[in-house]
């Protein structure tokens, strides 16, 4: 489970490269897809805040009841980081449908709002990778394992965008984390 968690966190930190694209097209005053941006951030609340983070929290929530001394320390770092992501990522999405509308809004408002939101992510992926994962992979045994992948298995869904088959909707997503 934390091999396919991980390999999520690999997909996620392409898709902030990409952000990272925009952002600097977006200081350096270069034609910007907002189309683009506006996928991306689809993608990660569709696939990030809907199944991904809520995987994650079955595996931190069953630690922190069963193998964990101190559960509040880690489970609510990550769930304030959560709602942290799930927030900035709503208030990026918002500006980016107003700018696809043709509203104007200034460009350092939302280059500032996309170098939050990147930041955010970085570090979220940053502290589960380097604290959180190893610490479950020492803590959890074998039965605890078996018993999160029951749980996991109702939880599973194909990736839209790294998956066997792209959707439609991600399709210009896809080429561009190919150019990347």
């Amino acid at each position: 489970m934390l091999d396919i968690l991980h390999q999520e966190h690999i997909n996620i930190a392409k898709l902030l490269d990409v952000l990272r694209d925009i952002l600097a097209a977006i200081r350096s005053e270069k034609p910007v897809r907002f189309s683009l941006l506006r996928d991306a951030l689809s993608y990660l609340e569709e696939v990030a805040d809907t199944y991904h983070h809520p995987r994650e929290d079955l595996i931190y929530d069953y630690f922190s009841a069963y193998r964990c001394n101190e559960p509040s320390v880690i489970t609510n770092e990550l769930k304030e980081q959560h709602k942290e992501i799930v927030s900035s990522g709503e208030a990026l999405r918002e500006m980016v449908a107003m700018i696809l509308m043709d509203a104007v809004i200034p460009l350092d408002y939302v280059a500032a709002a996309l170098e939050q939101f990147i930041a955010l992510q970085q570090k979220h992926l940053d502290y589960e990778e380097s604290t959180v994962f190893p610490l479950l992979r020492r803590s959890l045994t074998e039965d605890d394992w078996r018993h999160l992948e029951h749980n996991w298995a109702h939880m599973t869904v194909d990736d839209p965008l790294f998956g066997r088959e792209i959707a439609e909707r991600y399709q210009d997503l896809a080429t561009q984390l190919l150019a990347v």
